[in-house]
C-alpha cells in the first residue's frame, strides 16, 4: 500500500532537518564548517581585492537560477554561492582596497556574530533577549562615557549612520516642535515645520537631507554651510546663518558637525560650533560615523575635543571599530530625549513593564544583537588595540600626503586629519580641464577592470578626483607608493593613446 503525505508530515519532515534544534547540533556544526572552511580556502586564493567582474559576467548565472527547484543540500547551495558570489565578491581585508569605508573585521567578532545569527535575539524587549538587552545598555554607557556625554546619557544600537543621524534629528525636530507650541499653544506638527532649518556643512553626510524629507521638512529645510580649505565647516559662516534664519523668523532646529566627513575625513571646528548651539537654542548633532574610532585613539582623541557638548552624537563601530555591518550607535546626552521614539504597545513593551525595554528607545522594532560584535572584540582586543590600529591608519595617511603633495603630476584637495586621501593626476603637458576628468576616471575604471586596486572617486569643485580611503592596519606605505605608481601607469597610458 502507497503512504501518502499529507502537508503536515512534510512540513515535521522539513522542520526536522533543518531547523535549529536540539536534534540538529550534528548538522549545524556541519553546515557552519562547511561555510568557515569555503571562506577560508576563499582567502587562501584572493591575491587582489577584486576580480574585475562586470554585471553582464555574471547576470546570466544569476538569471539561470530556478528558485522553486531546491538543491539537495546546505553544501550544494553553499557551493553555487561560492561561484555565484564569493568567486567575485570584493574583499575589504586585501590591501588594494581603498575605495569606501569598509574596513576589515576583527576574528572576535565575527565569531561573536556567529552566536548572534544562531541564537537570534531580537533586542525589542526583555522576554526576547534576556542578557542581551544589558550587554547593549553597558556598551551605550561605555561609548557615552567615552564621548563624555554625562550620567544622564544613553542610546540605542541602529543598522548604520543614516539611520543614527535620522533619529537624532527626529529628536531635534521634536524637541524644537515642544519648544514653539509653548509660544503657539495647540499647534499642530504640519503648522510648525515649515519654520525649522538644519545647518550642515557643504560637504556634511547626504543622509541629512534624506532625513528632512523623510521627517516632513523637505530637503530645501537644509542649509548648507561653507567650508574652508581643509573642507571645515566655516564658523563664521555658519554665525552669519543662524542670524540669518533669526531675522526671517525662522528657527534653527538643529546644526550637524561632522567629524569625519565621507570625501575628506575633515572635523568641523566642534567647541566653536556648540558655543553657537548654545547661543541659538539649536539642537547639536555629531555625526561622528567615520571620525568615532577616535573614542578610542590613544593618540588622537583630542581631534573629537568638543563632541562632549554634542546632544547627539552618531558612532559606526562597522567603519573604525572594525566590526562586521551593521553595527551604529545613536548617542544622546539627555536619555529623556528618546521618549520622541516612544510607543508602548500592550502587545509588546506596556507602560506598565517592570523590565527594561530597549524598543522604547529605537525606531527598530525586531533588531539584531549587532552590540555583541563590539563587546566581543572589546573583551578581545581591549580599546587600546582597537585604538591602535585606528592610529595605524591615520598615521599611514599622514605618512602617504607628503608624497603626494610634492609629486609634480599630483593635485591633492588636503592635508588628511583622519585616514582619506583626495587627489587627482595632473599631467604635465597642459590639458583642458574636461580632458583630466576623463583621465581620472579612466584610471579608476581602468584599475578596478584589472582587479589590482580599488579606488573610490569623486567631485571636487565640479572636478573629478581620485581617493583613497585607508582602513586596513595591515597595509604598509610601500603598497601605498604602488598603487601612486599605477595610477601613474594607468595615467601614462591613456595620454599616450590619446
Amino acid at each position: 500500500m502507497t503512504t501518502l503525505h499529507t502537508p503536515a508530515q512534510d512540513a515535521r519532515s522539513t522542520a526536522d532537518q533543518h531547523l535549529l534544534t536540539t536534534d540538529n547540533r550534528d548538522a549545524y556544526r556541519a553546515g557552519m564548517t562547511t561555510a568557515v572552511d569555503l571562506v577560508a580556502d576563499r582567502l587562501a586564493a584572493v591575491r587582489r581585492p577584486q576580480t574585475g567582474v562586470r554585471p553582464a559576467d555574471l547576470a546570466h548565472e544569476v538569471d539561470a537560477v530556478d528558485l522553486d527547484t531546491p538543491l539537495p543540500d546546505t553544501a550544494a547551495a553553499l557551493d553555487e554561492l561560492g561561484r555565484l558570489w564569493l568567486r567575485d565578491a570584493v574583499w575589504f581585508h586585501d590591501p588594494g582596497y581603498l575605495a569606501h569605508l569598509n574596513c576589515p573585521v576583527v576574528l572576535p567578532a565575527l565569531a561573536a556574530d556567529a552566536l548572534a545569527s544562531a541564537v537570534n535575539s531580537s533586542l525589542d524587549t526583555w522576554d526576547q533577549s534576556a542578557g542581551a538587552t544589558l550587554v547593549e545598555q553597558k556598551l551605550v554607557t561605555w561609548l557615552a562615557d567615552r564621548a563624555g556625554l554625562g550620567p544622564a546619557a544613553d542610546g540605542v544600537f541602529t543598522s548604520g549612520g543614516t539611520q543614527s543621524n535620522l533619529q537624532a534629528l527626529l529628536l531635534a525636530r521634536d524637541e524644537a516642535c515642544a519648544r514653539l507650541r509653548r509660544a503657539r499653544p495647540g499647534a499642530r506638527l504640519p503648522e510648525l515645520l515649515g519654520g525649522l532649518r538644519i545647518l550642515a556643512s557643504d560637504v556634511g553626510h547626504f543622509s541629512v537631507v534624506t532625513a528632512a524629507r523623510l521627517l516632513g521638512l523637505g530637503e530645501d529645510a537644509v542649509v548648507a554651510v561653507p567650508t574652508d580649505h581643509g573642507r571645515r565647516m566655516r564658523v563664521d559662516a555658519l554665525a552669519a546663518a543662524l542670524a540669518d534664519l533669526r531675522e526671517q523668523g525662522l528657527e534653527p532646529m538643529a546644526v550637524v558637525g561632522t567629524a569625519g566627513t565621507t570625501d575628506f575625513g575633515s572635523i568641523d571646528p566642534l567647541p566653536a560650533i556648540a558655543d553657537l548651539c548654545a547661543e541659538h537654542g539649536a539642537w547639536f548633532h555629531v555625526d561622528a560615523a567615520y571620525g568615532g574610532g577616535l573614542l578610542v585613539s590613544p593618540t588622537r582623541r583630542h581631534l573629537l575635543a568638543g563632541v562632549e557638548r554634542a546632544d547627539s552624537v552618531t558612532v559606526d563601530p562597522h567603519k573604525t571599530f572594525f566590526q562586521p555591518v551593521a553595527c551604529s550607535v545613536l548617542l544622546v546626552r539627555d536619555g529623556a530625549s528618546l521618549r520622541h521614539v516612544t510607543h508602548h504597545a500592550d502587545y509588546l513593551n506596556p507602560e506598565t513593564a517592570p523590565e527594561p525595554n530597549q524598543v522604547d528607545k529605537s525606531l527598530q522594532t525586531t533588531r539584531r544583537f549587532d552590540a555583541v560584535k563590539l563587546w566581543t572584540t572589546l573583551r578581545v582586543l581591549g580599546a587600546d588595540g582597537i585604538g591602535a590600529m585606528v592610529d595605524r591608519v591615520v598615521d599611514l595617511a599622514a605618512e602617504t600626503w607628503p608624497l603626494l603633495d610634492v609629486h609634480p603630476d599630483f593635485d591633492v584637495v588636503v592635508r588628511p586629519e583622519l585616514s582619506t586621501l583626495v587627489f587627482r593626476y595632473v599631467p604635465a603637458e597642459r590639458l583642458p580641464e574636461d580632458d583630466v576628468d576623463e583621465l581620472n576616471r579612466h584610471v579608476r575604471r581602468s584599475l578596478a577592470a584589472t582587479g589590482e586596486v580599488v579606488l573610490g572617486g569623486t567631485t571636487v569643485d565640479g572636478r573629478a578626483f581620485l581617493k583613497t580611503t585607508l582602513l586596513n592596519p595591515t597595509t604598509t606605505g610601500d603598497q601605498l607608493v604602488a598603487v601612486l605608481g599605477l595610477v601613474i601607469r594607468h595615467a601614462e597610458a591613456w595620454l599616450a593613446a590619446r
